[in-house]
């Protein structure tokens, strides 16, 4: 699934102070953003790599590590019919259309007399990219069409003989990446729609045939950061050739850093996982990883898809996926006359704004800490710095179970203003309380907490201290106290509301631990609320090893709470409970607006 965060806004004056300080952020130099491993030197000093090195620690990969942001381009003759093929708009994504308008062979031949891409510049595409603080640029050498946008010797289906622009786009942007220290990658497809024996008995040919054109690829362009192949999953490709493509691609550049689709997906193929249009729940362990995403709806240019993604929502994708180890290879689709659509740009530079102030807490960061962040935010790490990323200022963000010294606290985007904190302690639990800034960032505001070592937390007491029963007997379990697990749901307050919403996942769920020191029966009750059309959702309330079950009923709207009595459970013996409230089915738009859980004293 796609991850997307939703959060409130700031107030109006708040939003104009930000507003000043956005329109101010085309001043920021160059030199405001960490540099990453020179490609071309870093590559040529690595050309004895070895083939058995690991991609977690291997210097080949250092780049990469470090780069997190890269473009994926999609560019080729399917940019031509933009997605419409005899007057008809044709479903899927735009590089697909041959395939999923059933386009026969020759008629599709008919496209790259059309392909005439006069207003490319490769030197604009790399600025685009640089501004957007991408650091590294991976582009498609042949899709699934079979097309070859450079001059292969082994075929007279390329740009250079079968179209009327007769020039070798991909030269042109490696050297423009050279110049511009991005690492310049590509993406190659191993099935092939048009070569005539890329299927079938006559399969070992074409293997060879796509070795002649991978080893065009290499020994052409100068020093590459990555080969991606992708069309693995033919029938006609094994373990043993994607083993084999590896071993070839390695050897004639050792440097080279190749994707796991060389191989059928397995986690031991290639260098790293390469997750399409979602982000993992968390790192992948043991792997190096990369999402790859389109800002729209497809990857290559399609006419009728303005259905963008919003920069702030690119934003907190990308440290999102940097909290969780990866890198974010996200996608443009240039049209036929060789333009990167103005709504992408749009969207990139806005992203290059935020990262110029705070690109410190992106580019060679490490995972966060905590598996699940216990506030609306990620964390990343560099060295002995916490870098906090907080998307919404609900209260305070409270960092519970956070240990070393900690030596001051400041905002990454310095223009913000300061940062103010206080570190506590009690029952030798430390907790960092971080306060809201006077002017947040729209997008996502940036604190460096620096410790005196590398910082670490222990996720047993990370989402605060544990619910107290109170006197009269009552275990008071609210929403603002709860530990969220998911993507969707967060806790949200004002206007009438205070409990958990969003909660649009049903595979999202909630947590709290209970201190019990009289232990016995209770009555579990349940305050919720639920819009008319949304209600239905069935959910369990687990109370340690005993369960109650519910079913959500709509109550009126988003803030009309009602309690309803589930049954009763039993707790036998004093201590640490945990109580967790977990969706079995969401019929609606949401599973409900969660305000608490009480446990109250009842007879046996």
């Amino acid at each position: 699934m796609l991850t997307q965060f939703s959060r409130f806004r700031c107030t109006l004056t708040g939003l104009v102070a930000a507003a000043i300080l956005v329109a101010g952020c085309g001043a920021a130099t160059e030199a405001q953003r960490p540099a990453a491993p020179k490609p071309a030197e870093a590559a040529h000093a690595l050309r004895d790599a070895p083939l058995g090195d690991d991609p977690l620690t291997s210097p080949r990969t250092e780049w990469f590590r470090h780069g997190k942001f890269g473009m994926f381009i999609h560019w080729g003759v399917y940019a031509v019919p933009a997605g419409v093929y005899k007057g008809k708009e044709v479903g899927g994504i735009g590089e697909w259309i041959m395939s999923r308008g059933k386009i026969p062979i020759s008629e599709y031949e008919k496209f790259p007399p059309r392909f005439n891409p006069a207003k490319f510049n490769a030197t604009e595409w790399v600025r685009i990219a640089k501004d957007a603080g991408m650091t590294y640029m991976v582009i498609t050498s042949k899709h699934h069409d079979g097309f070859c946008m450079w001059d292969s010797k082994h075929t007279t289906y390329d740009i250079i003989d079968a179209t009327p622009f007769r020039r070798d786009p991909l030269k042109e942007l490696a050297d423009a990446c050279r110049k511009a220290g991005i690492q310049f990658c590509f993406y190659h497809s191993i099935m092939d729609w048009h070569h005539p024996q890329a299927k079938g008995a006559d399969f070992p040919k074409y293997h060879e045939h796509l070795k002649s054109q991978v080893k065009e690829l290499i020994t052409g362009y100068g020093p590459l950061g990555i080969m991606w192949f992708d069309g693995e999953w033919i029938k006609e490709w094994d373990q043993a050739k994607g083993t084999d493509l590896y071993t070839f691609c390695r050897t004639l550049q050792p440097s080279l850093i190749v994707n796991n689709r060389v191989g059928k997906r397995k986690m031991t193929d290639g260098d790293y996982e390469t997750p399409e249009q979602n982000i993992p729940a968390g790192a992948i362990k043991g792997r190096l990883w990369e999402t790859c995403m389109t800002m729209n709806n497809t990857w290559g240019f399609k006419t009728n898809d303005h259905n963008w993604k919003p920069t702030t929502d690119l934003i907190l994708k990308l440290i999102d996926i940097a909290s969780k180890g990866g890198n974010f290879l996200l996608n443009v689709g240039p049209t036929a006359e060789g333009l990167i659509p103005e709504p992408s740009i749009a969207c990139l530079k806005g992203v290059g704004r935020w990262l110029k102030h705070n690109g410190d807490a992106i580019y060679g960061t490490t995972a966060s800490p905590w598996t699940k962040h216990p506030f609306d935010g990620r964390c990343t790490v560099k060295g002995s710095t916490l870098y906090v990323h907080v998307f919404s200022w609900d209260r305070p963000v409270k960092l519970v179970g956070v240990k070393g010294e900690v030596v001051k606290a400041e905002l990454v985007d310095a223009r913000l203003g300061a940062a103010t904190y206080e570190v506590t302690s009690d029952e030798g639990v430390q907790t960092l309380t971080l306060h809201r800034p006077e002017t947040p960032s729209l997008d996502a505001t940036v604190i460096a907490v620096h410790f005196k070592e590398a910082p670490q937390v222990d996720e047993a007491v990370a989402f605060g201290p544990p619910v107290k029963q109170v006197a009269e007997g009552s275990i008071v379990l609210a929403a603002r106290d709860a530990t969220v697990h998911g993507e969707k749901a967060k806790y949200e307050s004002g206007g009438g509301k205070d409990n958990i919403g969003f909660w649009t996942n049903a595979n999202d769920w909630v947590s709290w631990t209970a201190d019990v020191t009289k232990p016995g029966t209770f009555t579990v009750e349940m305050t919720y609320a639920a819009a008319e059309g949304s209600g239905g959702s069935e959910y369990v309330v687990a109370v340690g090893d005993q369960q109650v079950t519910g079913k959500v009923a709509a109550t009126g709207s988003w803030s009309a709470f009602k309690a309803e009595t589930l049954g009763k459970v039993k707790i036998e013996k004093a201590g640490k409970t945990v109580v967790s409230v977990t969706p079995k089915s969401k019929p609606g738009t949401a599973v409900m607006n969660l305000k608490s859980v009480i446990l109250k004293p009842a007879k046996d």
